[in-house]
């Protein structure tokens, strides 16, 4: 899953592609939960991740015990319900993000936040291993202030967290409240449940994230 565009910049309004108003079709039904993507419960929490490549970060997140159900889609950019090609062009503005919806009950949000900062590389800008590309920068989009907070204060957390164990690199962990989600082409949901032996581009830093209390996290 390569990118065209090789420079690391961010896209402006004045070259973005137009996109569409249609949305991309999908099913309504997650593959392997089962749960239906659009009915979601009252006591369900919705947050937004990138971790490069999307296929192999929501299959993390479904095998999740209080997780929901996830899907995959295109965030953080200009053009509306952008195609995967579109995407890939460079010319969207979009990362590839994984929707993970849950159950505070059982998940916390500073739980998904581990297992984010754990499982892939913040700190290598706009790419991920060995994928090159604006769409497979590291981001958390957040859908309120608390868990805005959270976020930010667990990146200086695990930037603290590196700097201990060697790794002077600054983290490059894109955080912000959630700008529309469009979802992406029914083939890329779930794709690691269809495609056991797919492609999967995730690898961490090796370096654990810091034991801290969810109640505590959002003092730090």
């Amino acid at each position: 899953m390569s990118n065209l565009i090789k420079e690391n910049r961010y896209l402006s309004g004045q070259n973005a592609l137009s996109g569409r108003e249609m949305p991309l079709t999908v099913s309504p039904y997650h593959f392997v939960t089962r749960q239906a993507i659009g009915n979601i419960p009252e006591n369900r929490e919705i947050t937004y991740v990138g971790m490069g490549c999307f296929w192999g970060a929501e299959r993390l997140f479904w095998q999740q015990d209080g997780v929901y159900t996830t899907s995959v889609g295109y965030s953080g950019g200009i053009t509306p319900n952008p195609t995967y090609e579109e995407v890939c062009s460079g010319l969207t503005g979009h990362a590839e993000i994984v929707r993970v919806v849950f159950d505070p009950a059982q998940i916390t949000y500073g739980q998904l936040l581990t297992l984010f900062w754990e499982n892939h590389d913040p700190a290598q800008g706009m790419r991920q291993h060995g994928d090159i590309g604006t769409q497979y920068r590291s981001a958390l989009y957040t859908v309120s202030p608390e868990q805005y907070a959270q976020a930010l204060a667990s990146q200086k957390q695990y930037q603290q967290a590196m700097n201990n164990s060697g790794d002077p690199r600054t983290i490059t962990t894109e955080i912000h409240a959630a700008e529309p989600f469009y979802f992406a082409e029914d083939y890329h949901q779930q794709y690691l449940a269809k495609n056991p032996d797919g492609y999967c581009g995730l690898g961490g830093t090796g370096i654990c994230y810091p034991s801290i209390p969810d109640g505590l996290i959002q003092q730090v």
